[in-house]
């Protein structure tokens, strides 16, 4: 699978430094023929020849890293990216289109995908609405007991305090209302309580159907580069051309996994080294994303909160990148959150609202969890919509998230479904 970097710039000198290697060898073969002056002076052009070289590859190495530091640094230095660009360019149209691996395993269907989502929500299914079914199959009255016990149920699922009050507040002006006497009545009304407080989003996904630039972000572990390879799979599927960038360079392997998924959705991916400013492997990424006529930029961003000021300063100096090369790319940043921690994961969340724009949510691993109610908890209390939820290992187990689809596995409804 493609996965390069812009190399080929000092070739030349490369060149001329191999055949004057060359030349040397001969001379000094010739030795006991010609005398050791002419070694001597072969050696002398050596040297001379490779300190030249050396000079020219520093000064192309220092020329490029002035113009990205312009670009990072200055609003107005756009003009001065022109060289490096039209480099790039050249790069581009010499290097070979590496044909895109075909996607092998097959999309579930529909009801292969609600199938799916229910049996990912087991766990949190047996922790919740099992407690649930004993209270509402009882023939008790609809009074306070009932109200703490339904609470103690859905606090512990992990939905949390806030939002079970809101729920319950709900809840108990509907049963005045419809004038509800018996418990078993209740259920559905508490169904709809929970999918009307969860965040609705008409325009949770119009970024896959435009030229859009998705920053990646989460903390080490949750599964962030898992996800993007998922979500590039998806998206491909779905006929879109993706590349992905890899500029999570502090982690040791990030690169390396990324490619691996990369090679598994079938999708170019541009990378850097361990330790590289992350603005210039993403600099690179929109060149080749522009000069591809590439749908969707996925950029895997560096995993750590430790300083929110480094962070929020990484992130901005990446987004002045995306403002003067690809201003007319859609944005998204999208959080992904590992759903086993429960509220953590809420609590991550908000730290990360608090340095960058988030647009949206991945959630991951709710097949191996009994906290999916985690979902209801970060719609409710953040307002930012969860996109995505992993249901699974395999590349296809990431799934978009809908409110009442995920409500009605959640409590085992019967949904009638089109294959």
């Amino acid at each position: 699978m493609a996965f390069w970097n812009w190399k080929k710039k000092n070739t030349a000198s490369e060149e001329v430094v191999e055949e004057n290697i060359e030349t040397g060898a001969e001379t000094s073969e010739g030795q006991e023929s010609f005398g050791e002056a002419p070694a001597v002076a072969a050696q002398n052009s050596l040297a001379e020849t490779e300190e030249n070289a050396l000079s020219t590859d520093t000064a192309i190495a220092e020329q490029n890293a002035d113009v990205l530091e312009n670009i990072i640094a200055e609003p107005s230095a756009l003009e001065t990216t022109e060289a490096i660009s039209e480099v790039v360019a050249e790069t581009d149209e010499n290097a070979e289109d590496e044909p895109q691996e075909e996607i092998q395993e097959e999309v579930p269907t529909k009801k292969g995908l609600f199938a799916r989502l229910k049996e990912g929500l087991a766990k949190t299914r047996n922790n919740i609405v099992s407690g649930m079914d004993s209270l509402f199959s009882g023939e008790g009255k609809i009074d306070e007991d009932f109200y703490e016990e339904l609470e103690e149920i859905l606090i512990l699922g992990d939905i949390g305090v806030h939002t079970t009050e809101n729920i319950l507040d709900k809840l108990r002006s509907q049963v005045k209302e419809n004038h509800i006497k018996k418990r078993d009545e209740c259920k559905e009304f508490l169904i709809n309580t929970i999918k009307e407080e969860m965040a609705s989003c008409e325009s949770a996904y119009e970024f896959e159907n435009k030229k859009s630039v998705v920053f990646v972000i989460g903390v080490n572990g949750v599964g962030k580069t898992t996800s993007i390879g998922k979500l590039a799979y998806h998206l491909k599927a779905g006929g879109r051309k993706v590349i992905l960038a890899a500029a999570d360079t502090f982690r040791a392997a990030a690169g390396s996994q990324l490619e691996e998924w990369s090679h598994r959705a079938g999708v170019l991916m541009i990378g850097g080294t361990e330790g590289q400013d992350p603005a210039s492997v993403l600099f690179d990424a929109v060149q080749a994303a522009k000069s591809r006529n590439s749908d969707v930029l996925l950029v895997d961003t560096a995993g750590r909160l430790h300083n929110k000021k480094n962070l929020m300063e990484e992130l901005k100096k990446m987004n002045r990148i995306i403002d003067k090369e690809y201003p007319d790319a859609h944005r998204e940043n999208l959080i992904v959150l590992d759903a086993s921690t429960g509220q953590n994961a809420l609590n991550q969340a908000k730290e990360f609202g608090e340095v960058a724009d988030l647009t949206g949510i991945i959630l991951t691993k709710m097949d191996g969890t009994a906290k999916g109610g985690i979902a209801i908890a970060i719609e409710s209390e953040l307002g930012i919509p969860v996109k995505y939820v992993g249901v699974g290992e395999k590349i296809y187990d990431l799934q978009k998230f809908d409110a009442d689809t995920f409500v009605d596995a959640l409590f085992d409804v019967n949904v009638e479904e089109e294959v």
